[in-house]
């Protein structure tokens, strides 16, 4: 187990190289001048001059590039000259010093993300902190009515194979895989929060977190989330009833399966007690993949919703060309996918005892 997980991290760390190191260079080749765009419209030649050195931009690029990764490590070096980039610049970081190499010192943080360019030099790492929480809620509440009502049709579907109800199911599913969210979204939000607005209550958009008009803080809003969670989890639903069915129908042939018939046991009880723990591995995998990428497919679907989390904010990075919040959320998306993957073989074990973690 402990070799199997070393294994993993080492894996996964190389993964997170190959995306920093493409996302690094491929936003550095954009047109444009960094500083200016932090700048705006208020830049002068004395101005662009500091914030090019404060940041580094005035270095060739493979040395910002080893400046982005000693940002990004938890363990960095911090340079003791005034004249060079460093992350600790003007006290607004934190750092545990370890020890000193000569003029550096090594530090030990957590890794820093850098400066949104449009939001008055808030940090990246506390843009995403207001905002992937309520992707995430979005998410496992779309994934949670993907994997509840999915399961549900999906054995259903086994069940009355080859009957009008099994056809009428898959081509629920069919529709639900093949309309892209963001025109489901659409849809939604004209049809249950516009035309039916005085039978459902629900708004065409809206976030988790709302102001009072009267002034008295923040509250939740729990019902705008059902129609994006819902838009969201169309998709995964789909493929999750197709996943059910085909998984459920190959274990159901199996022999021990036979021979739980010969003893009288009832098709519900065979379901419940023996087939459907071991049709659900192929489930897992499409719903460990599902959920990590919902964090990047929420773009749209926040978007239309007007719901305040990761992917909103991606679009407007992107309007506004913030390359550090863009960049810094292809990252979390990359770390969130990493991870997950891991647990999805740790989950497998368990499900499966013929697999062995190596």
């Amino acid at each position: 187990m402990i070799q199997y997980l070393f294994h993993k991290i080492g894996y996964a760390l190389l993964t997170l190289f190959g995306v920093i190191t493409v996302i690094f260079f491929l936003f550095n080749v954009l047109p444009g001048d960094p500083a200016r765009m932090m700048l705006d419209q208020n830049e002068n030649s004395e101005q662009l001059a500091l914030v090019k050195k404060k940041y580094g931009f005035n270095k060739p690029v493979g040395t910002q590039y080893l400046y982005y990764l000693n940002d990004l490590s938890p363990i960095s070096f911090h340079s003791k000259n005034s004249d060079e980039y460093t992350f600790l610049s003007e006290g607004k970081y934190n750092a545990v010093s370890l020890f000193a190499i000569g003029s550096n010192q090594v530090v030990l943080k957590t890794p820093y993300l850098r400066e949104s360019f449009q939001k008055s030099g808030k940090k990246v790492s506390q843009v995403i902190g207001d905002t992937l929480p309520n992707t995430a809620v979005l998410a496992f509440f779309a994934i949670v009515i993907a994997i509840v009502i999915g399961i549900i049709l999906g054995v259903v579907s086994a069940i009355y194979k080859d009957t009008w109800l099994d056809r009428f199911i898959a081509l629920v599913s069919t529709l639900g895989m093949s309309i892209p969210s963001f025109f489901s979204a659409i849809l939604f939000a004209w049809f249950f929060g516009f035309l039916l607005h005085r039978y459902t209550h629900l708004n065409m958009t809206g976030s988790l977190y709302e102001v009072d008009d009267f002034g008295n803080g923040t509250y939740i809003q729990w019902k705008n989330i059902i129609l994006p969670a819902v838009v969201l989890g169309i998709r995964p639903l789909g493929v999750v009833i197709q996943l059910m069915r085909n998984s459920l129908l190959e274990v159901m042939s199996q022999d021990y399966i036979r021979t739980a018939r010969a003893k009288g046991l009832s098709e519900i009880r065979i379901i419940r007690k023996h087939a459907l723990k071991n049709a659900l591995n192929p489930v897992v995998t499409a719903i460990s993949g599902w959920f990590a990428s919902m964090l990047a497919g929420a773009v749209f679907v926040e978007y239309i919703f007007g719901w305040n989390g990761l992917g909103k904010e991606i679009v407007d990075a992107l309007n506004t060309l913030d390359l550090p919040v863009i960049m810094g959320a292809v990252l979390v998306i990359a770390a969130t996918f990493v991870v997950i993957n891991i647990l999805v073989d740790i989950i497998y074990a368990y499900l499966d005892p013929k697999i062995k973690l190596q």
